[in-house]
């Protein structure tokens, strides 16, 4: 069993160390956005349902001989495509909707050595009943799952600080090799192993296994895909839902990932660890649990609690379906029918959250729907499980008290759907998010405002009296640190000012007749929004330029620019994308800024400490930076700030605007300056 167990475990370490590492590498390349990983694993279950099927093919349809020679020639095959890095020719060009475009990117690039090394777990262990009747290959599965979280939790401590995205896909090739190795050798020995085993005696006979385990009904074989299509559903959305909010980093994608494997390494290791007795009530508490945090402020809940709520509810949630599956697992016979609708459930759960949902709702709803439906689908196992308590027995009145548990938590579900959608001007969602357009008050009122919000962030709002539209207001008050920013760089003639991040397009307000605003924004709705519902771009009285598609790459293909201020506040939800604040980005940023100009970044922000992180970028390449903060005026409408000014010139800070305002804090010991091929948010934790 040791050669089978090593080649399992190894193909499924690369298997899953290979989903953060190309992610990270290609996140920047897509705006940062927290999709982005939604989109990879969507790819990674359709590959791992390509491989499942692969493997029930060649398990049911060749001989022996013939499978270890085709596995052999497509081993040999996904070896002369490697290395795996990915071409930068995939970077798109514009601010099209990239699902499709990162798709292709991930077959080109992994897509073969990714679809064989899934096919080792099933096809192996088919191998090895084959190889030895009467065996049970189920430890194998546990032992696959434990090798795909190990290679989760030891990239982000263990890989990603100390190894530079080209050296992390060169060592995953040269490991993939070994990989190749050591299954084709363990092919041919399972080959050779069938080639010397006796003829089944009188009871061992195809027929009398079948009596004794019977081909699953279609019923089952529904239950194979329900399970694991409402676990992936559930982790999908509780990620994406805990990475909007938070950033869009592979710590936050491995973490939920990490405990949904663990769960299949406990409910198919040799005894189980699911009983239904302690996970039932666990599951009726998770859920009630995290519908809970559906309806709370989020932003009034501590962040280390708020994620462990939804990560330990999608633990137990994971564990009562997997367990409930690892109950009515087949005989071996089977084997490769149930790993394949075991991955058509994952892939359907993928695809809900994935396709469906961005381009069928106006909202973030595939949460709820996967939460009532695992409610929903527990119920119906337990139902139809005849050993179950609350079928026979003096348990069973507690199935109308569970009936009635569900039917409350649905209610609650859809009441708080309806919330979400119900007092907004406009709700409308795409591949980056759901925008949010609401009015407090009217036109007629001094103090009414409408409001721009992408998760739980404001993204700009605009005054509704004639009389104060162009008046500045939430991170744009005149006290703000990109205002001083602004009157400090040659307000006595025209100026240029470019804005990474459009929003409503607030920092317009201050434009003038001859001046230039430039803005750079990635998502095609935001500027759909920002010239539909807020004025303040159309009767801006100096032309306005808003430039499509991620401002990094954008600003990379263009000539300097030379702008007098250039402000960097592109948010996606509550974080700045991790690529918009390394040295190489910064270095970009000095290229299009005047020699007298200044660079503005805001990184106001409740879970993280942006301020040294910009200070080193800052100090890497020459130049004097300062942190101005301000704090909330609900009298002015404006609202507490942090924002790093970078000078390009000495003295620059020396202006009256900036006596007694700005302040150089301490870079925490120990902490690097990040670079596209490092970053830590560990160490920025606030």
């Amino acid at each position: 069993m040791l050669l089978y167990a090593i080649a399992i475990f190894l193909s499924a370490f690369l298997l899953f160390q290979v989903q953060p590492m190309i992610a990270k590498i290609i996140l920047p390349w897509f705006g940062g956005s927290a999709a982005v990983w939604t989109t990879c694993m969507l790819f990674f279950q359709v590959a791992l349902l390509v491989g499942y099927s692969y493997a029930h093919f060649v398990a049911k349809r060749l001989s022996a001989k013939k499978q270890v020679i085709l596995h052999a020639a497509l081993l040999g095959l996904s070896i002369l495509l490697l290395p795996i890095a990915p071409s930068a020719g995939w970077k798109p060009a514009n601010a099209e909707m990239p699902t499709l475009r990162i798709l292709a990117l991930l077959v080109v690039s992994v897509g073969l050595p990714y679809t064989l090394l899934s096919t080792t777990g099933p096809l192996l262990q088919a191998w090895y009943a084959r190889s030895r009747p009467g065996a049970m290959p189920y430890r194998l599965f546990a032992l696959s799952n434990l090798g795909s979280m190990l290679g989760l939790l030891t990239y982000p401590p263990l890989v990603e600080p100390f190894l530079s995205t080209r050296s992390q896909t060169l060592f995953w090739s040269a490991a993939y090799v070994v990989f190749a190795a050591l299954c084709a050798t363990t092919a041919f020995k399972s080959w050779k192993k069938t080639e010397v085993i006796p003829a089944p005696e009188a009871g061992d006979t195809e027929e009398a296994v079948m009596e004794t385990d019977p081909a699953p009904t279609t019923g089952r074989r529904i239950t194979w895909i329900l399970l694991p299509a409402c676990a992936s559903a559930l982790l999908l959305s509780v990620t994406t839902h805990v990475t909007q909010d938070v950033a869009a980093i592979p710590f936050l994608w491995v973490l939920p990932l990490s405990l949904y494997l663990l769960s299949f390494i406990l409910c198919f290791d040799a005894d189980g660890w699911y009983r239904r007795g302690l996970f039932m009530p666990l599951l009726a508490a998770s859920l009630g649990g995290m519908t809970y945090m559906l309806w709370s402020d989020r932003t009034e809940i501590k962040l280390s609690l708020a994620i462990l709520i939804w990560v330990a509810g999608l633990f137990v949630a994971c564990m009562v379906c997997h367990g409930e599956l690892a109950r009515i697992k087949p005989h071996p016979r089977y084997l490769t029918s149930f790993y394949l609708m075991v991955s058509v459930g994952g892939a359907l759960g993928g695809v809900f959250v994935s396709l469906f949902a961005p381009a069928v709702f106006n909202g973030s709803y595939e949460l709820p729907i996967s939460i009532a439906a695992t409610a929903v689908l527990a119920l119906l196992v337990l139902r139809r499980d005849p050993a179950s308590r609350l079928c026979s027995g003096k348990q069973r009145q507690l199935w109308w008290v569970f009936v009635a548990a569900a039917l409350g938590l649905c209610f609650a579900l859809s009441y708080e759907v309806r919330e979400t959608v119900s007092g907004y001007r406009l709700l409308a969602r795409n591949f980056y998010g759901t925008l949010r357009v609401s009015d407090y008050g009217t036109a007629d009122d001094l103090d009414g405002e409408r409001k721009l919000t992408h998760g739980v962030t404001n993204h700009g709002e605009q005054w509704l009296h004639p009389s104060m539209r162009r008046k500045p207001t939430g991170y744009y008050c005149e006290v703000s640190g990109v205002v001083r920013g602004l009157m400090a760089s040659h307000r006595e003639g025209p100026q240029k000012v470019g804005v990474i991040g459009l929003g409503a397009g607030v920092l317009s307000v201050y434009s003038r007749p001859g001046d230039e605003y430039r803005f750079y924004e990635l998502n095609p709705l935001v500027k759909k929004l920002a010239y539909k519902e807020f004025s303040l771009l159309r009767e801006s009285p100096a032309p306005v330029e808003v430039i499509m598609g991620d401002a990094r790459l954008s600003l990379e293909r263009e000539p300097s620019q030379q702008f007098d201020l250039l402000a960097v506040d592109a948010f996606s939800s509550d974080s700045i994308p991790v690529h918009l604040l390394t040295r190489e980005a910064f270095k970009v940023y000095v290229r299009h800024i005047k020699p007298s100009g200044v660079l503005c970044v805001h990184v106001s922000n409740r879970y993280l400490n942006l301020v040294p992180v910009v200070q080193l970028a800052a100090q890497s390449l020459g130049k004097d930076a300062v942190m101005l903060e301000t704090e909330e005026d609900e009298n002015t409408g404006c609202y507490a700030t942090t924002w790093v000014l970078v000078s390009m010139s000495k003295g620059f800070f020396d202006q009256p605007t900036f006596h007694a305002v700005g302040s150089r804090p301490a870079i925490p010991k120990g902490l690097r300056v990040w670079t596209d091929d490092y970053s830590n948010l560990f160490r920025v934790l606030d």
